[in-house]
């Protein structure tokens, strides 16, 4: 299979990893010759409940009978679509009450950046060195790392970039902006958490100057950072929310959420300010809407910050120079994106899958289910540290 995976199948690398899967359950993927591996990067955070999880099966399985694409967004009412804003509207702060559900987190990003220059009538949007918003031509736009994105150019023009968690920066934002993109946490960067409030500092200046703030929540989003979105852990509300990953329990899902005020502005002059065939799938938020009850009317997202002690308290050892991020957000950083390469690597071979970021180097993902137990992280952290001590003698 392998082989026809590397003919037939576009590559985003020149290395992929190639695991042959046959199934997965619970927090273990299962290869060709039934080798299990204990998931601990979840399908580079998606998969919020696991694989296979009985309450989102049902509800897809549900929806499948009973109808699946019938008409393109925004024209037919809906009932899984409808259920699941409604739900999200009654757990997201004021005045975040209107979503539009897209395909993917990058799509969202796009319309969130559209809707910012809508609102407002300027152009110029704000973006942070080393961000990482998704890849479409928009998304690239801000995305904060030339090295990536210099092949493609010209780019979307007017966008300008300021250093995450720098407060003089933030003067960059003017009566000229029509709004700044921020995550919430910094994912491809290192798991890089706002510090000094310096969230509440941009929507103070987005305030003043009349710019609207676009918080990118697709990583830290659904429960993984304690909170249902990782702004409620920094006391700020965003104008606009922007979702994916997690939301959908494993199925491909965006959204973005503002004010009714800000997202009826979409509907005319023009109208099809934003349109999609597919977003709001009724089999999509059928599994999107199973999700979120679970990660709401269970202990999951308290669970995520014992688990967080749990992993800081397991990885301690000399090749970890820090833990980074927040509840089951976290990177274990080494001194060299080699001693990093060869754990990720070597944990593969005995069953413990781990991940890299986008632009650091030297960062170990680690962004499992947040279903995964005490047990599945004390079996998944001795594999690193038996990995680790490996590396460690040869060095000696």
């Amino acid at each position: 299979m392998n082989t026809d995976f590397l003919k037939y199948q576009a590559q985003t690398s020149p290395y992929p990893l190639g695991m042959e899967v046959s199934h997965a359950v619970g927090s273990y993927i299962y290869d060709s010759n039934n080798k299990k591996y204990l998931d601990f990067v979840a399908g580079v955070s998606a998969c919020a409940l696991g694989h296979q999880h009985p309450r989102v099966n049902q509800a897809i399985k549900d929806q499948l009978d009973k109808y699946s694409h019938v008409m393109v967004y925004g024209e037919y009412s809906q009932s899984p679509a409808v259920q699941y804003c409604k739900l999200l509207a009654s757990l997201l702060p004021a005045p975040l009450d209107k979503t539009y559900l897209v395909n993917s987190g990058t799509e969202a990003i796009e319309g969130a950046l559209k809707l910012a220059r809508r609102t407002t009538g300027r152009s110029q949007l704000i973006s942070c060195h080393n961000a990482y918003h998704g890849n479409t031509m928009g998304s690239m736009s801000v995305m904060g790392f030339e090295e990536r994105k210099q092949i493609f150019r010209p780019l979307i023009p007017d966008v300008d970039f300021i250093t995450f968690n720098n407060e003089e920066d933030l003067q960059k934002i003017t009566t000229k902006t029509a709004g700044i993109i921020l995550e919430t946490i910094q994912g491809g960067a290192g798991f890089i958490q706002p510090h000094n409030d310096f969230l509440q500092k941009v929507r103070q200046r987005c305030t003043e100057v009349g710019a609207i703030m676009i918080l990118d929540e697709i990583q830290p989003g659904f429960g993984r950072t304690g909170k249902l979105f990782g702004f409620q852990n920094y006391d700020v509300v965003p104008d606009i929310v922007v979702m994916g990953k997690g939301m959908g329990g494993g199925m491909p899902v965006g959204a973005f959420t503002a004010s009714s005020a800000m997202m009826d502005l979409l509907s005319h002059d023009p109208k099809l300010g934003h349109i999609t065939t597919f977003g709001g799938h009724p089999v999509i938020a059928s599994a999107c809407l199973a999700t979120l009850q679970e990660i709401t009317e269970t202990n999951l997202m308290a669970e995520a910050m014992e688990k967080e002690k749990l992993f800081r308290t397991l990885l301690v050892h000399p090749l970890i120079e820090e833990i980074r991020g927040k509840g089951l957000m976290l990177a274990a950083m080494t001194e060299s994106a080699d001693i990093t390469n060869e754990v990720i690597l070597k944990c593969q071979d005995k069953g413990l899958i781990l991940f890299w970021l986008l632009f650091e180097g030297c960062a170990i993902r680690i962004t499992p289910p947040l279903t995964i137990s005490n047990e599945e992280i004390r079996e998944g952290c001795s594999i690193m540290l038996e990995v680790m001590n490996e590396i460690l003698n040869k060095n000696i």
